[in-house]
């Protein structure tokens, strides 16, 4: 059964000026920006560079072990 994968992206506005915004499902996905359009182009940034990081741990941890990898989109 295939269906959309649906993350929530959280914008604050921050007391300095700008938004701070993060991913809530998804720790250490955060940044900011000075408006929300430019922090949402940061928070795509912010997530491919989590998911490359996260990617080589597990790469590293896994290394010695057999395994099968699949890629796959997260909308259908």
């Amino acid at each position: 059964m295939k269906s959309d994968i649906k993350i929530t992206a959280v914008f604050e506005k921050a007391e300095e000026g700008g938004y701070v915004a993060y991913i809530e499902e998804i720790p250490g996905v955060n940044t900011q920006g000075e408006t929300i359009e430019e922090a949402k182009e940061n928070l795509y940034e912010a997530l491919e560079l989590v998911l490359e990081v996260n990617r080589e741990l597990n790469h590293k941890e896994t290394s010695n072990k057999e395994t099968v990898q699949e890629i796959f989109s997260l909308v259908s």
